[in-house]
C-alpha cells in the first residue's frame, strides 16, 4: 500500500479501547470514517466483525489493533510508527456469505456473514435438517443440534469449536460442519467449493423449531435457508508483514 494520510479511528465501547483511540487521535490526528482512506479498529474480534459489517459498502481497508481477548483478526497493539505500519500492511481479501431465509410466517430475510451461517435448534428437541448442495440432496435427514457453513476466515471460530476443519484462505473452499450430530453418526461434514449453493430445509419445523444466524444477525423459526458466497462483495483486512491472516490460519493447524 502507498502512504496513507486520512485515518479514522474507531473503538469498542470500554475504557481500554476508547482510551487508546483518544491517545492515537492526539498523536496522529484523525478524520471521520466517511472521509477516511483507511479505518483503524481498536477492540477484539467481535468488534472487528462489527466494523467490517458497518463499513462493508464503503470498501475501506481496515487495520485492527487488539484491545480485546483473543484478537485473531487483529494486529498487536502498538502506537509507534502507526501510519508507516498501516501503509506497509498486507491485505487479506474476504468475501462474505449471503444468507437468504424463509420463516414460518412466510417472511423472507437476507443477511451477510463474514465468519459463518449457522442453524441451531431452539428447544430441547434435536433439529432435523435436509441439506442440498447445487440442487442435489446430500444429506436427506441430519438429526443434530444444528449445522453451519463457514468461510476460511471464520473456520477458526465457531466452526473449529464444532470440530470442523481449518481452511487456508487460498484453498477456495467452504466448510459444511454438523453441530452435535446424532444421525448420521459417522458424518463429520464436508468441504465444498466456494461456488457451491447450499440449502438447508428444516424438517418438522413446528415441533423442532430452528433459528438461523449470519454472524450476529439472527432469524428464528426458519423453514429454509439458502447460502452462497457473495463474490460481488470484497473486504480488505490489513495485517503486519509476517503476521498476515493466511499465516495465522496455517499456524492454528499446528497449535497445541
Amino acid at each position: 500500500m502507498t502512504q496513507l494520510h486520512r485515518i479514522a479511528f474507531v473503538a469498542a465501547k470500554g475504557s481500554p479501547a476508547e482510551a487508546a483511540r483518544e491517545r492515537l487521535i492526539a498523536r496522529y490526528g484523525g478524520v471521520k470514517p466517511d472521509e477516511a482512506e483507511v479505518i483503524v479498529a481498536l477492540g477484539g474480534d467481535g468488534f472487528m466483525l462489527q466494523t467490517l459489517h458497518r463499513y462493508m459498502t464503503r470498501k475501506l481497508p481496515i487495520y485492527g489493533m487488539n484491545q480485546g481477548t483473543i484478537g485473531f483478526l487483529m494486529n498487536e497493539y502498538e502506537e509507534e510508527d502507526l501510519p508507516a505500519r498501516v501503509a506497509s500492511a498486507k491485505a487479506a481479501t474476504l468475501h462474505p456469505l449471503r444468507m437468504k431465509v424463509q420463516s414460518e410466517s412466510g417472511g423472507e430475510r437476507e443477511a451477510l456473514a463474514i465468519n459463518e451461517v449457522s442453524l441451531l435448534r431452539q428447544t430441547r428437541q434435536a433439529a432435523k435438517l435436509r441439506i442440498t448442495v447445487d440442487d442435489r440432496v446430500r444429506v436427506d435427514e441430519l438429526v443434530c443440534d444444528g449445522a453451519l457453513l463457514s468461510t476460511p476466515a471464520g473456520s477458526t471460530a465457531y466452526n473449529l469449536s464444532a470440530h470442523g476443519p481449518i481452511l487456508p484462505l487460498s484453498a477456495g473452499v467452504l466448510a459444511l460442519t454438523p453441530i452435535s450430530a446424532f444421525r448420521p453418526r459417522r458424518w463429520r461434514g464436508a468441504l465444498l467449493p466456494r461456488t457451491a449453493q447450499v440449502k438447508f430445509e428444516v424438517l418438522d419445523n413446528f415441533k423442532r423449531p430452528v433459528s438461523a444466524t449470519a454472524d450476529a444477525f439472527e432469524v428464528r423459526d426458519v423453514v429454509e435457508v439458502e447460502i452462497a458466497e457473495a463474490r460481488d462483495i470484497a473486504m480488505q483486512l490489513l495485517f503486519n508483514p509476517g503476521h498476515d491472516l493466511e499465516e495465522r490460519i496455517l499456524a492454528e493447524q499446528f497449535a497445541p
